[in-house]
């Protein structure tokens, strides 16, 4: 029982840390750790998918606000901006935490491994991407404490679009959504790393507190699980958000990838075989 109890505290500071330093929201380490732990523990055979995508997404709101306050205090959140991706994240969150009923273990596994290939591949192949005209309606601007000054913006149509798709994956797998919605941003609308990367917490820390009550009344949540893991999600957020400070945005994105990586080829794995 305590080496149960060490796994849950240590899944929650690595969750925390990786998820905040790379704007993922936690979920991508917290979902597969919950459910090899199913595998491995007997004890542990009640989490299901369906239980380790709710348990997850509750988690995702403490190491989420924990970021976000961090990211707060060195001024990188554009708060703006966030609001109106959540006016369209929330509700798919929504959708996203109703349709886990419906699905397989087997099928769940493999999903959620193709999806982060995907995303993957979308980071992997950002620089091409870059050179394609983008029209905005919305301008926005930045200023690094080094005096650099960033432009970007979105279409507010298809940040809606975008963070509607976003937030139902978000309810479905449990992950916070992150992968995408740093992506969306960086690729779609400019963002900067940093930028993109705490204000992805602050969404992250809407939908996932309005994702994880559609769990909550189905069922899908842990608390034992909840209460054992937080501390540590709660302390890794805050060090993620240290950490970013001193890494550069090549550096960031270097580790988001192999982050998404190592966790797609493990759960395709799974699915499989």
């Amino acid at each position: 029982m305590l080496s149960e109890w060490m796994l849950f505290l240590l899944i929650g500071l690595i969750s925390g840390t990786v998820g905040s330093l790379v704007g993922l929201g936690g979920g991508v380490v917290t979902v597969p750790s919950l459910l090899l732990m199913a595998t491995f523990f007997p004890g542990q055979s009640h989490l299901t998918p369906q239980v380790a995508v709710g348990t997850s997404l509750v988690l995702v709101i403490i190491t989420a606000l924990s970021s976000t306050l961090s990211y707060a205090r060195q001024k990188r959140v554009d708060f703006l901006s966030g609001g109106v991706f959540f006016l369209a994240s929330g509700p798919g969150a929504i959708l996203g935490a109703w349709l886990t009923r419906f699905f397989q273990e087997e099928a769940f596994y493999t999903g959620f491994g193709l999806f982060m290939l995907l995303v993957t591949g979308m980071l992997t192949f950002q620089g091409r991407m870059d050179k394609r005209p983008v029209r905005w309606s919305v301008k926005r601007e930045f200023s690094d404490p080094e005096g650099n000054i960033y432009h970007y913006g979105y279409r507010r149509s298809t940040a809606w679009a975008g963070s509607f798709l976003i937030g139902m994956i978000s309810g479905l797998f449990g992950i916070g959504g992150g992968a995408l919605l740093v992506s969306m941003m960086m690729l779609w609308f400019r963002f900067p790393p940093h930028v993109a990367t705490a204000t992805s917490m602050f969404v992250i820390f809407l939908s996932a507190a309005v994702g994880s009550l559609t769990h909550l009344i189905q069922g899908h949540v842990d608390w034992q699980a909840v209460l054992l893991i937080a501390p540590g999600s709660w302390i890794g957020g805050q060090l993620g958000a240290r950490v970013s400070r001193v890494m550069t945005g090549r550096s960031l994105m270097i580790a988001m990838r192999l982050a998404l990586m190592v966790v797609a080829l493990r759960m395709i794995f799974e699915g499989l075989f």
